[in-house]
């Protein structure tokens, strides 16, 4: 991942001749046997681009099942590079502002590497409410700590008392609005169209859905237990999904999790950005990453107090 001096990112044409051949990725290439993933890319960019680079800080590592292999993208920080990056096997390149990555095609790996660089990190996930003013205090709290995505969740209020679920989550759009951070409603997609809301949805509704319920500009979000619930997901045009539980949590603490290998064995099987959940917090990011992670989703971890 190589930023120009504004910020820019380069991204690589796929030359015709090879497999997804004119979609664009990011550069580097295969690790030959006995290689390290740092010599490997530095040779690989020398190669490719004919600039010497200082290899930086992992972003993510995204494992992915293509029809005729399976992979392993090791996606690193270049923290600076000797040269003038050219495209010396005929490919053609593009230095693209941030925001404008996601309207690249690209192969189905590289897709969630532009999350990784794009998106938030810690999906946070709210308690039940006992009292709303302690509960909203609780929420700006979290979102002056950084948060920039919530899932506002509360089944038994949603159930019990309409009117106040609807005030709650309107007082709750108002803060994320301010912060500039995402705010999804969980499973209750009248709630998010009255409100101009994002919608995260249940396993079960993923079923009951023949297209995506929502404009394009907001935001779309699963909850998944199993690679067909993923697939689901996608099909219908999530923007990201959740999986877990990967540890076992103070609610369930019987349940072991899944662990992070079987994490990122559904990781592999579809192309979308996964937060994972269950048991994990801020400390767990880095390792989240390693196995293909956007981030982690959270309620204990992530809420103050």
């Amino acid at each position: 991942m190589i930023r120009d001096a504004r910020g820019r990112v380069l991204l690589t044409r796929r030359t015709e001749g090879r497999d997804l051949a004119g979609l664009w990725e990011f550069p580097g290439g295969k690790r030959e046997p006995g290689e390290t993933p740092e010599a490997a890319l530095s040779r690989e960019l020398h190669e490719e681009l004919g600039i010497d680079a200082e290899i930086g800080a992992e972003v993510i590592r995204v494992p992915q099942i293509y029809p005729d292999k399976r992979l392993v993208l090791d996606v690193r920080h270049v923290r600076a590079w000797r040269g003038s990056a050219r495209g010396r096997e005929g490919q053609a390149l593009a230095w693209v502002p941030p925001h404008k990555l996601a309207s690249y095609a690209m192969p189905p790996a590289d897709r969630p590497v532009v999350a990784a660089l794009e998106q938030p990190e810690r999906y946070l996930v709210t308690p039940e409410p006992e009292d709303d003013g302690v509960w909203l205090a609780g929420l700006s709290t979290a979102l002056a700590a950084g948060v920039r995505r919530v899932q506002l969740r509360a089944p038994a209020l949603a159930a019990g008392d309409r009117a106040r679920w609807r005030q709650l989550a309107a007082a709750a759009a108002k803060r994320c609005r301010a912060a500039k951070a995402e705010l999804l409603v969980n499973a209750d997609l009248e709630l998010a169209l009255e409100l101009g809301l994002g919608l995260h949805l249940r396993a079960a509704q993923l079923r009951e859905l023949g297209e995506r319920p929502l404009a394009a500009g907001l935001p779309l979000a699963a909850s998944c237990h199993d690679a067909d619930e993923l697939r689901a997901a996608q099909a219908l045009g999530c923007d990201f999904a959740v999986v877990g539980s990967v540890k076992p949590t103070p609610s369930h603490p019987s349940v072991l999790g899944i662990g992070w290998e079987a994490f990122a064995a559904l990781r592999e099987s579809v192309s979308l950005p996964i937060y994972a959940i269950g048991g994990l917090g801020p400390d767990d990011l880095a390792e989240a990453r390693r196995h293909g992670a956007q981030g982690v989703a959270a309620i204990r971890s992530l809420w103050p107090g």
